[in-house]
């Protein structure tokens, strides 16, 4: 009899368990890629533990021709990776702080709800780690950004990055996907046609007078070889974030027109349609998706169009047959 209680009781505590793996929640750790890739979409049905790492530190990089600049990153980046969640989801995030120069970071993510937007649980000072976790209760596309005061000049230096929290549905499948986001660099004055690495100019930032206003991080980043490739008939959806610190960006691609529109990254009421320019604030996001069917050389910027010539320019180059009978020139007489 005695066996027979102890076999039962291990075949019942075997099923407990069981039971209980089979509750347990699934984890991925492959949610983060850096601009202008964006991680797969999720196809689980279920909510899942989202493992996020993150590094604080700073790097010296390009930010324009013969130009450099010592910027704030999260890995290594700026923008900092792009993070692919799903509404229900936990966001398991380990934040790292390897700047040797003695300076304290967090994360305020836009998604999250709680105080700070997760900040507060996050403040890492030199060598430290701090991890918290988030359940994530809102669908939508937001930004996140360091945090620690002053706030503003973490951002100005290059602390952000875009995090899509998916429907449970998940979104309609698209050809491809891009992450652009929009900033502005406010540094010390450019020598004139000599290389040089720029320092960080904190009274222009209170006067609103960027030296740059680019996309992805740096003048360039999207255009020459760097340029986002399609082709004709695919659509394309573009997760874009605008982190300011201080402007607002109207969003515009020359020559297409937005078929959808997430305005302010609202993934939860029915989109706008047919729409060529969109206002970005700081701090805000949206999803915009399109589909070329001429193909061409389209171009990426901010329609306050004196900031491309600080930078905000990207270029989407599109291959496929022509469409004479959308698009054509006509013959005409020499003058």
């Amino acid at each position: 009899m005695t066996r027979e209680i102890l076999l039962t009781a291990a075949f019942l505590f075997c099923q407990t368990v069981v039971h209980l793996e089979a509750q347990s929640p699934k984890t991925e750790t492959n949610a983060l890629t850096a601009a202008p890739n964006v991680p797969p979409p999720i196809t689980r049905k279920e909510a899942a533990v989202v493992k996020v790492y993150l590094n604080a530190g700073y790097k010296t990089a390009d930010i324009a021709p013969k130009l450099r600049y010592v910027f704030w990153t999260f890995n290594g980046q700026t923008p900092a990776p792009f993070i692919r969640a799903r509404q229900g989801d936990t966001l398991q995030v380990e934040l790292s702080n390897t700047d040797d120069r003695g300076m304290s970071h967090n994360i305020d993510f836009h998604a999250v709800t709680g105080p700070g937007g997760g900040s507060l649980l996050l403040n890492a000072s030199t060598g430290m780690i701090k991890s918290a976790s988030f359940k994530l209760l809102h669908p939508g596309l937001f930004v996140y950004h360091c945090a620690q005061p002053p706030i503003a000049d973490h951002i100005a230096n290059g602390m952000y990055g875009l995090i899509l929290v998916e429907p449970e549905a998940g979104l309609p499948k698209v050809d491809r996907e891009f992450y652009v986001m929009q900033s502005e660099f406010y540094t010390t004055k450019p020598p004139a046609g000599s290389e040089a690495t720029l320092g960080y100019s904190s009274n222009d930032g209170l006067m609103e007078h960027p030296t740059f206003v680019v996309f992805n991080g740096r003048v360039g980043a999207l255009t020459g070889d760097n340029a986002l490739h399609v082709k004709t008939g695919e659509r394309v959806r573009i997760y874009f974030g605008n982190i300011g610190p201080n402007l607002a960006s109207s969003l515009h691609v020359v020559g297409s027109i937005f078929d959808v529109l997430y305005r302010d990254g609202d993934l939860v009421d029915p989109p706008a349609h047919s729409v060529s320019v969109t206002l970005v604030p700081a701090g805000g996001a949206a999803v915009v998706e399109m589909t070329f069917d001429v193909p061409g050389e389209y171009t990426i910027v901010d329609h306050s169009m004196f900031r491309m010539e600080k930078g905000a320019m990207g270029t989407i180059n599109v291959e496929g047959p022509p469409r004479p009978d959308i698009y054509r020139g006509e013959k005409q007489n020499a003058p």
